[in-house]
């Protein structure tokens, strides 16, 4: 007995063993090279094909007796009452018993097949209209009339029902009642093509008039603009112009704020302009500009171009592209108002045109759209559009107090306690000179100074000041101007520049040392250059290479040792323009001196850098070589070889340099050795060429 893992009460005495179905093992295949021959796959469905079999079919069968035929009918109409019983709902299956039983000539049943249908879903149209083609096809016209009624009367909605039925009635030439079945159908108000289906209907029975009440009765059942462009189309082709007028005027009573009030509008100057009446075409298309949102009136803008290129004047034409230019600038400031370049081509379109009032309007428009955010690099286009309407209104206009108003205003919606704008500050200082207010310009700068100081209002007023001849103003503004930046070397300049020019040398010189003194500076190699300069223009070289000392002790730069080293040089020459009657002898040895001198620091500089800085050697290297040039300068009196001793060789050397992506590369870079450096070196191969001849022997020896 097989045991209870195996065994299963719903196999019965088999086994799970037995019931396992045993698949063929995948044999392997062992030659894989490819066949001689090779089969496509063309060619295997080709074959697939030929080996197709014939696909069966039922035998034809002959009916030779009305037994048969029976037999045949009654079998035949108890399947398809079988799938109707099914499938009630499957309209297909009515529609082929119902064509089965007319093929049959059996009319009576097949009527039959048709109601019982129509019964069970009347809502379906298409049964309707196979039915009434049934009735139709057949020569059976009453029954056809009365189930188009039938149709109609149950889905008026339908508009297929209503043409087939009309379209029948006028087939048999029943003209009367098609046009009575028109009439039933427009009692239930049917859409726009409805209606001229019923107007074409009577023009091609040439019933003009009742055409015309048609097509008053339309245009009350849909008041739209289409409809009244084509009743007025229809007048227009009948001659009757007055009555096409009358039309649009009605149309342009109700529908004026209508959305397609545009094409209405149009439509109307064109038939206007048909009938040569451009006055009247004009005044429609500016009463229309007037009265449609710009937004819709694109075409309208087009339109009324065209037709003033035709029919206007060169102050008409200009008219309508300006208008319509205007058009378009509106909508993009509707839709965008923070758009400020739109709004600088509208003002420049309004400020071609010369309409004093309507330029003011845009400005005041422009200016409304204050940026939302409180950035300056929001507000750095919106600016220009106050200072273009102050300009306007003080070169155009000439209007001083709207300009002082237009300033005023601008510089009270500017947020100073967080960005300012000196130019405003500026043009509204110099717009207060040119009208000769001198102390209206010093209110506006003072108030720019204590609010939202900045560099370039400060050397404005300074300039403004100095040019007025205000020295002890320009003094003041000075001091206010380092006690707002005491890093600004520019200012810290100017200001001993200032003195210098006035003679006052100690002025100059202790502004400078105060410069020099501050903790933080901007640029602080333009101010001691402008010390020392100032040092050597009046002939202070004693304080001059005392200045140079103090600079030495801040930087160590190589630049400051050649500069030091060339003025040490030029003071020779200085001393020979001095003192040019004296002696050739002393003049030779003062030379010498001023050289020596030159020397001894471009010597201090090369100790500097091969002992405290060695790391520098481009810096060094060029030193050297200004060095080498200054000596071949002084010509018999220099001495090159003293420089040549030092000059480094220059070799190229390589170094490895890590990618992003990890991979090394090597890149080119020179490098300079000096001679100490190279002794070095020779010392450090012949200690390497000692240490191995001296493992050499060690070895030898072990050996033995």
């Amino acid at each position: 007995m097989a045991s209870g893992k195996d065994s299963d009460r719903t196999l019965g005495y088999m086994t799970r063993k037995d019931t396992e179905v045993k698949l063929p093992r995948p044999t392997r295949v062992k030659n894989k090279t490819p066949a001689p021959v090779q089969i496509t796959a063309e060619q295997i469905l080709r074959e697939a094909r030929e080996r197709q079999e014939a696909e069966i079919r039922p035998p034809k069968q002959k009916i030779t007796d009305s037994t048969e035929l029976s037999d045949y009918r009654l079998r035949r109409r108890k399947e398809f009452e079988d799938q109707i019983r099914r499938a009630r709902w499957n309209i297909q299956v009515w529609m082929k018993y119902a064509q089965w039983e007319e093929s049959q000539k059996d009319y009576a049943r097949a009527r039959s097949v048709w109601e019982r249908a129509i019964e069970g879903d009347y809502r379906n149209h298409t049964l309707w209209l196979k039915y009434a083609e049934f009735e139709m096809k057949n020569k059976f016209v009453n029954s056809a009339r009365n189930v188009w009624d039938r149709a109609v009367t149950l889905l008026p909605r339908v508009d297929q029902l209503w043409y087939k039925y009309i379209h029948m009635e006028e087939i048999l030439g029943n003209i009367a009642g098609a046009r009575q079945i028109f009439e039933r159908w427009m009692d239930w108000s049917p859409d726009q093509q409805g209606w001229l289906s019923f107007i074409k209907f009577e023009l091609r029975y040439n019933e003009i008039e009742r055409a015309r009440s048609i097509y008053e009765r339309f245009v009350l059942c849909h008041p739209k603009v289409s409809a009244y462009i084509r009743y007025a189309k229809f007048e227009m082709k009948g001659g009757e112009v007055g009555r096409a007028r009358n039309v649009y005027e009605r149309a342009t009573e109700k529908l004026a704020d209508d959305e397609e009030a545009e094409t209405l509008f149009v439509a109307f100057a064109e038939f206007e302009e048909r009938c040569k009446e451009a006055e009247r075409a004009r005044f429609i298309y500016k009463f229309a500009l007037d009265h449609i949102p710009k937004g819709r009136a694109e075409d309208l803008y087009r339109k009324f171009v065209a037709f003033e290129k035709q029919y206007g004047d060169k102050e008409g034409i200009e008219d309508a592209i300006v208008g319509k230019r205007r058009f378009q600038y509106e909508d993009e400031v509707r839709k965008n108002p923070l758009n400020y370049d739109s709004w600088f081509d509208y003002v420049r379109l309004e400020e071609s045109v010369g309409n004093k009032d309507r330029i003011r309007e845009i400005y005041e428009r422009a200016i409304a759209n204050v940026p939302p955010a409180e950035e300056k690099r929001y507000w750095q286009r919106y600016i220009y559009l106050w200072i273009n309407y102050a300009l306007y209104e003080e070169i155009e206009t000439e209007d001083v107090e709207r300009t002082r108003d237009v300033y005023r205003e601008c510089l009270k919606l500017i947020p100073h306690s967080k960005f300012s704008f000196a130019k405003i500050w500026l043009l509204a200082a110099q717009f207060e000179i040119r009208q000769l207010n001198l102390t209206g310009a010093r209110q506006i700068l003072g108030n720019a100074i204590g609010k939202a100081p900045k560099d370039k209002i400060f050397k404005k007023y300074i300039e403004i000041e100095l040019q007025l001849g205000n020295i002890d103003r320009c003094r003041k503004l000075y001091e206010r101007y380092l006690e707002w930046s005491p890093e600004n070397c520019y200012a810290w300049s100017k200001y001993a520049e200032l003195e210098r020019s006035l003679a006052e040398t100690e002025r100059a010189r202790a502004i400078f040392e105060l410069a020099i003194s501050q903790p933080a500076l901007d640029m602080p190699e333009l101010l001691w250059k402008a010390y020392i300069d100032f040092e050597i223009s009046e002939g202070e070289l004693e304080r001059t290479r005392a200045l140079y000392e103090r600079l030495l002790d801040r930087t160590k730069h190589y630049k400051v040792w050649v500069s030091f080293a060339k003025f040490e040089a030029s003071a020779a020459e200085e001393e020979d323009e001095k003192d040019e009657d004296q002696e050739e002898e002393d003049a030779i040895e003062h030379k010498k001196d001023c050289i020596r001198r030159a020397r001894e620091i471009f010597d201090r500089a090369n100790t500097y850098y091969k002992d405290s800085m060695p790391e520098l050697k481009e810096e060094r290297a060029t030193l050297l070589e200004d060095w080498l040039n200054m000596e071949k300068s002084f010509g018999k009196l220099g001495d090159v070889t003293l420089v040549k001793s030092k000059q480094p060789k220059k070799l190229k050397k390589r170094k490895p340099i890590t990618r992003d992506d990890g991979s090394t590369e090597f890149e080119e870079y020179n490098d300079y050795l000096f001679p100490e450096e190279s002794q070095t070196t020779n010392l450090k191969i012949l200690e390497a060429a000692m240490k191995w001849k001296k493992q050499k022997v060690t070895a030898s020896e072990d050996y033995d």
